[in-house]
C-alpha cells in the first residue's frame, strides 16, 4: 500500500509533481545515494576483480586491517560532520524565520546548492557505510581503490563542510533572500504565466455569445483547498471543440470551500456536454499555495519580509525589500497582459479569467507594506521613492495607477505628526511622482495638508 506522503505526488498533474518534487530535502540526496551504490559496485570491482594492488604504487597500497580500520572511521566522522551542519542550521533558520518569515525555512531547504551538499554528505556517508560492510572479510591483503576513495571523499565532504557553511551564511543575508525571490517571481512571469496565458490573451472580447449566456451552466467545486494550477491550453483547446465560452470565477490562489462556483460556461454547444468532469480535471487543487502559476504568492513573501522588518524596527531591509518589489513591478509591466480574455488560433475567445489591473499588482506589492508601515513616514517615503521610480520606467498608461496609490496614501498620514525633514523628503518624492504622471497640477492639493499657511499666504 502506497503511504500518503508518496500517494499525493500521484494525484498531481505533472508540471506540478516537478516543482513539489525538486523542493523537498530527499529527492537530490536520494540521486546522490544511487550514485554513491554505484560507487561502491565500481570500487569493489576494481580492488576484487581487476586487481588494482598488482599494478598500483605501494604508497597506495593499504593492508586489510588498515582499510577497515579507516573507513570505520569516516563512517562516524562523516555522520558526525553532516548531522552537526544540518543541526546548527536548522537551529539558526527557525530563528531568522521567526524574525523575518516562516517561509524562509522551506526557500533554503527547496535550494539547489544547499540539496546538492546535502546529496554529497549522504553519499559519502553512504558510501563509507556499504564498503565497510563488503571488506569486512576482504579475501585479499592489500586494498588500493576502496582506501583511495574513502580518502577522496573525506576530503570532498570537508571541502564540502565549508562550502556549506558559507553558502547558508551568505544566503541569510536578507539582501540575498529579497533578491532571490525577486528573481524566483520574474521567472514565474517569464517562463508560466507568458507561456500559460500571454500567447492566448487578446484585448478585443468579439463575439462573447450573449445570446447563450442566459442558459449557462455551473460548476461547482467539489473539493477544499487552494486552486494551485489551470490547464489553460488545454482548456481553450476543448472548449473550441466543444464551441463554448468558460468564465473561471476564482484566481489561481483562492481558497475555495466545497459548493462554491468554480466556472460557468455557455455557447453553442454548451447543451451537448453530457459530462463537465473533463474541464473540472484541468484545474488542480492544494492545502498550500504554490508559485507555479501564482504570482502574488512571490509578492506576498516580498512583502511579508518588509512587513516583518518594520515591527522588528529594520527600516534597511524594509527598504531593500521595497526597491526589489519595484523592480518587480517594472517586469509586471513589461511581460503581462493586462486583459482577461483567452482565445483560441481563430481569435474567437473561448475562457475568460478575473481581470487583473496594474493598480491589483500595485496594491499587493505596496498596499500590505503601506498598512503595517502605518505613522512610519521613513518607508512611507521610501515607497513613495520607488513609486518615483517605477514612474519612469514604465509605460503611460500606467500613471494612473500608480498617482492614485500616492494620492491616496498620503490623504491617510496625520500631517500635524510629521517631522519637519520627514515632510519635506516625502513631499519631494510625491512632487518627482505628479511630475512624471502628469499631475504636477494636482500636487499642491497635497502640499497644503502638510505647510496651510504657506499656500493661504500665496
Amino acid at each position: 500500500m502506497i503511504p500518503v506522503s508518496l500517494k499525493k505526488y500521484f494525484n498531481m498533474s505533472k508540471r506540478l509533481r516537478k516543482k513539489e518534487i525538486q523542493s523537498t530535502l530527499w529527492f537530490m540526496p536520494l540521486l546522490y545515494i544511487l550514485g554513491a551504490l554505484f560507487l561502491v559496485a565500481f570500487t569493489l570491482y576494481i580492488d576484487f576483480a581487476v586487481g588494482l594492488r598488482e599494478v598500483a604504487p605501494e604508497i597506495l597500497q593499504f593492508e586489510a586491517s588498515v582499510a577497515r580500520t579507516l573507513v570505520s572511521v569516516l563512517v562516524g566522522g562523516i555522520l558526525t560532520l553532516s548531522a552537526f551542519t544540518l543541526n546548527s542550521l536548522l537551529v539558526v533558520l527557525t530563528t531568522f524565520s521567526g524574525q523575518f518569515s516562516p517561509r524562509m525555512l522551506l526557500n533554503f531547504i527547496a535550494d539547489k546548492n544547499t540539496q546538492h551538499a546535502l546529496g554529497i554528505f549522504n553519499g559519502s556517508f553512504v558510501y563509507v557505510l556499504v564498503i565497510f560492510l563488503f571488506i569486512g572479510n576482504a579475501p585479499f591483503e592489500t586494498l588500493v581503490a576502496v582506501p583511495v576513495m574513502s580518502i577522496l571523499l573525506a576530503f570532498i565532504t570537508s571541502i564540502v563542510f565549508v562550502y556549506f557553511i558559507n553558502h547558508a551564511s551568505t544566503w541569510m543575508q536578507v539582501h540575498n533572500i529579497t533578491y532571490s525571490m525577486k528573481n524566483i517571481s520574474k521567472d514565474i512571469i517569464y517562463s508560466s504565466l507568458r507561456k500559460d496565458l500571454d500567447q492566448y490573451r487578446t484585448t478585443e472580447p468579439g463575439d462573447m455569445m450573449k445570446e447563450y449566456k442566459d442558459n449557462q451552466y455551473q460548476v461547482l467545486s467539489r473539493e477544499v483547498g487552494y486552486l494551485q494550477l489551470v490547464d489553460y491550453k488545454t482548456m481553450i483547446e476543448e472548449a473550441k471543440k466543444d464551441n463554448i465560452i468558460v468564465q473561471i470565477q476564482p484566481q489561481v490562489g483562492d481558497y475555495l470551500l466545497t459548493g462554491n462556483v468554480l466556472f460557468t460556461y455557455w455557447g453553442p454547444g454548451a447543451d451537448e456536454i453530457e459530462d463537465d468532469t473533463k474541464y473540472y480535471r484541468m484545474f488542480e487543487f492544494g492545502h498550500k499555495e504554490t508559485e507555479v502559476q501564482d504570482l502574488q504568492m512571490g509578492m506576498h513573501k516580498l512583502a511579508e519580509i518588509a512587513i516583518k522588518a518594520v515591527g522588528n524596527d529594520d527600516p534597511k531591509t524594509a527598504t531593500n525589500t521595497i526597491h526589489q518589489m519595484a523592480d518587480l513591478m517594472i517586469t509586471v509591466d513589461g511581460y503581462i497582459t493586462f486583459s482577461p480574455y483567452l482565445a483560441d488560433d481563430e481569435d474567437q475567445v473561448r475562457v475568460i479569467l478575473q481581470e487583473e489591473t496594474f493598480d491589483y499588482y500595485i496594491y499587493r506589492g505596496f498596499g500590505f507594506i503601506r498598512h503595517y508601515a502605518k505613522d512610519n513616514h521613513l518607508i512611507i517615503t521610501d515607497i513613495m521613492g520607488a513609486l518615483a521610480m517605477i514612474s519612469e520606467s514604465i509605460s503611460e498608461n500606467k500613471y494612473e495607477s500608480i498617482w492614485e496609490f500616492a494620492v491616496n496614501t498620503m490623504d491617510h498620514i496625520e500631517a500635524n505628526l510629521v517631522y519637519e525633514l520627514d515632510k519635506r523628503f516625502l513631499l519631494r518624492q510625491v512632487y518627482r511622482i505628479a511630475e512624471l504622471t502628469g499631475h504636477i497640477e494636482d500636487y499642491p492639493r497635497i502640499e497644503s495638508r502638510f505647510y496651510p499657511s504657506a499656500n493661504e499666504n500665496v
